[in-house]
């Protein structure tokens, strides 16, 4: 086959993009997406990180130079903004949401193999007036079934992010030990009433994690930075 004649090959972050989404679509969630240009307040307060809250730490971040006055802006450094401007769209609609945010995202660390300055999330969220653990559990033990097959085993780990109580780690059973893979748990009530909802009427869980992690456990690469040198000879294989 000529060179001008080649066949054009999906990235393959963006083929575990979609195979996770048509996974989660089965389940009734839609794809949403948000600006990766994001203000502080959506980025941290809003998800229940004030400004002297230790788990700001936990976050290299990327912060955008405004102007005197302006509202601080930054290279959003995970996802979960988007749950906070769906939640407050059900403001003027109140009825039940459930999304997966598939999206870019913006550390200030050093790279190696297992980490980047830019990497892609996934987020998911379920808001409704009855949310529990045991449904967040069988929804990623579904996905987890299709995504790895019918024996894949998960577990959850205590954990603490500021945006959910409780909160968990999501451990994966793959090839003979336990691979941590998703942050979950069920919404902090001060998130929803972040977004403008009553948390004594609405509940939800959420989750996320690396997508690129995914890549990794699909494909066997053993270095993140490999899925963004732009290096051809890695995607043609996909």
């Amino acid at each position: 086959m000529s060179e001008a004649n080649k066949r054009g090959h999906l990235h393959p972050v963006t083929s575990v993009i979609r195979e996770m989404s048509a996974i989660f679509d089965k389940m009734g969630f839609s794809v949403a997406q948000g600006p990766e240009l994001e203000t502080e307040f959506y980025n941290f307060d809003a998800l229940n990180i004030p400004a002297d809250h230790p788990a700001r730490d936990m976050q290299d971040t990327f912060w955008i130079k405004t102007k005197p006055g302006e509202e601080k802006r930054v290279l959003r450094t995970h996802t979960s903004p988007v749950q906070v401007r769906f939640m407050e769209a059900m403001k003027a609609d109140p009825k039940p949401v459930k999304i997966i945010v598939p999206g870019k995202v913006y550390r200030n660390e050093a790279t190696d193999a297992t980490h980047e300055a830019q990497f892609y999330q996934i987020e998911g969220l379920y808001v409704n007036k009855e949310v529990s653990m045991a449904e967040l559990k069988g929804t990623l033990e579904r996905f987890f079934g299709e995504f790895l097959g019918p024996d894949a085993r998960i577990r959850f780990r205590s954990s603490y992010f500021g945006f959910v109580e409780p909160g968990v780690e999501v451990d994966v059973w793959w090839k003979d030990r336990w691979l941590e893979m998703l942050g979950a748990g069920i919404v902090h009530p001060e998130v929803i009433k972040s977004a403008g909802l009553d948390p004594k009427v609405w509940k939800g869980f959420a989750f996320g994690g690396g997508v690129d992690r995914f890549v990794l456990l699909r494909y066997g690469i053993d270095d993140i930075r490999h899925l963004y040198s732009g290096d051809l000879r890695l995607i043609n294989q996909f």
